[in-house]
Order: C-alpha cells, then structure tokens, then sequence
C-alpha cells in the first residue's frame, strides 16, 4: 500500500497479518527475546548458520541482529526501539544491511491483539525506497519470519505447558 501523511512525501508501505497460535505476551516475548529470537530464527533451515543477536529492550535501546551461511555473507539489521506497549505495541526504527552493501531504513510498527487462544499479528513497515523491495519483504521476509515464529510457539516446550 502506498500512503500519504500530511507534511510528508509518498512513501512505500506494506501491511500484513498474521494469526499465531499463543497469547500476546508469548507472541511478544519471542519476537523481542534475544535467546527465543536465535532458536526461531533458524528453526526451519536445513543448514546451520550463523546467528547473533542482542537487545537492549527499553525505549532508545536497540536490537542488533546479524545473519547468513558464513562470516562473508552476513546480514545486520539494528533495530532503536521507539514505543515499547508490551505486549500490545513495538514500534522501531529499522536499518539493515546486505552482504552486497545495499541499506535501508524503514519505520515497522507491530501490533499484538489477542484473538481467543491465538494472537492477531499486524505488522505496518513503511519507507521502503523500491515497490520491489516492498514486495520481497510482503511475500518473502515477513511470510518467512512469522513462518518460523509459528513453528517456535507450536514446538517450545514452555508454550506447550501454558497451555
């Protein structure tokens, strides 16, 4: 989606939901849980690779998160945290990098509503410089990380029990 706010020029948005079977506060904790974060992360790959991440959960702390098969081909993403409503609301401002030295800074906001036994995950990403890099985080990125979040709550142990 492509939107206008007053005073601002265009900007490429995106918009998607996402149902995930465990409460607000689980969905929550393992989206900003440095160590749940690492176990998600690389849940589905077939190959192992390298996984870095920290977080500083606090309005003004970041979270730094580098990536990928080998130490050449890593990418870095620093998130600063701008609202933090847990488990309601996380709002950042994202920088990231590819292994081919392309950057990109876009604002994400997430939202986390609880719908029964599950959570509705909303996540808005504006900035994006190309419809086209919008496009491969709509179908790909998100698609892929919510994929893995799915998989970590329906197979970690300690979600299973709060059940």
């Amino acid at each position: 989606m492509t939107g206008r706010a007053e005073g601002q020029t265009d900007t490429i948005d995106m918009r998607m939901t996402r149902l995930l079977p465990a409460t607000p506060e689980q969905v929550f904790d393992a989206y900003t849980d440095a160590e749940k974060q690492k176990t998600w992360f690389s849940i589905l790959d077939t190959t192992p690779g390298i996984v870095e991440i920290e977080v500083d959960l606090r309005v003004g702390g970041k979270q730094t998160a580098s990536w990928g098969p080998d130490r050449e081909s890593l990418f870095r993403e620093t998130q600063t945290f701008l609202v933090i409503d847990r488990p309601h609301r996380l709002v950042t401002e994202s920088t990231g990098s590819s292994p081919d030295g392309m950057t990109m800074t876009t604002r994400i906001e997430i939202t986390f509503e609880s719908q029964g036994d599950a959570t509705l995950v909303t996540v808005v990403q504006s900035g994006f410089p190309s419809v086209e890099l919008r496009d491969f985080f709509d179908e790909h990125v998100w698609v892929g990380a919510f994929d893995r979040i799915a998989a970590f709550l329906e197979g970690d142990p300690h979600e299973t029990q709060l059940r």
